[in-house]
């Protein structure tokens, strides 16, 4: 049999284009996407419901990068902590899928697996269960921030000679190389700090 004219498709292809598409571009949409793998954009409705859909496959292709076999560890801060760091590193990898993916509700099977697992390791901790999505939301809220500080410029504060912050000028020049790993570390072990103090605290007090 010949060859088919137009490559055949799968919700993994797409998935890898979107997120070709986004890197280069900041944005995704099924014409790109489909102009990409060199078929038509009706095609991508066989595999996909819409600019949505591949949204949730392109959170798929980056999740896939993140290592949950962390959340195995124990005691429950190293499991966290480790997790924490295997997702910032998967998404510092693609910046602009950040944006579209914390504005797009998670669908996707993989994504819920893995946030489901990370409730179920808190819960196993000794947390209540109203004060699980708390905590994700807080992790999920360094994580994502740091991963976009990877991307930004470094130093991220420009001053020109007329600029009148001496002492932001000499902070900046006192700073040691990986400001933006220490500063993620900082703020981890800070949120996993308080985190840790909220469930020792009676639920009274830790309102």
């Amino acid at each position: 049999m010949g060859r088919p004219r137009t490559p055949l498709l799968d919700r993994d292809r797409i998935g890898q284009a979107a997120v070709a598409v986004v890197d280069e571009t900041g944005e995704v949409s099924l014409p790109q996407v489909a102009r990409r793998l060199g078929v038509r954009t009706a095609s991508l409705y066989h595999h996909v419901e819409g600019r949505e859909g591949v949204i949730e496959l392109l959170r798929e292709q980056i999740s896939r990068g993140i290592d949950c076999s962390t959340l195995d560890r124990r005691p429950w801060e190293a499991a966290l902590a480790g997790w924490a760091r295997s997702y910032r590193t998967a998404f510092a990898a693609h910046p602009r899928a950040i944006p579209l993916l914390v504005t797009s509700a998670v669908r996707t099977p993989r994504a819920l697996a893995d946030y489901d697992a990370v409730v179920r390791l808190l819960l196993e901790a000794g947390f209540a269960e109203d004060e699980t999505i708390i905590v994700l939301t807080a992790l999920e809220n360094v994580i994502l921030g740091s991963a976009l500080d990877l991307a930004a410029p470094d130093p991220v504060w420009q001053l020109s000679g007329e600029a009148r912050a001496p002492a932001l000028a000499r902070a900046i020049a006192a700073t040691p190389p990986g400001r933006a790993d220490a500063a993620f570390e900082l703020a981890l072990e800070a949120v996993l700090g308080h985190v840790r103090r909220m469930r020792d605290l009676p639920p009274s007090a830790a309102r």
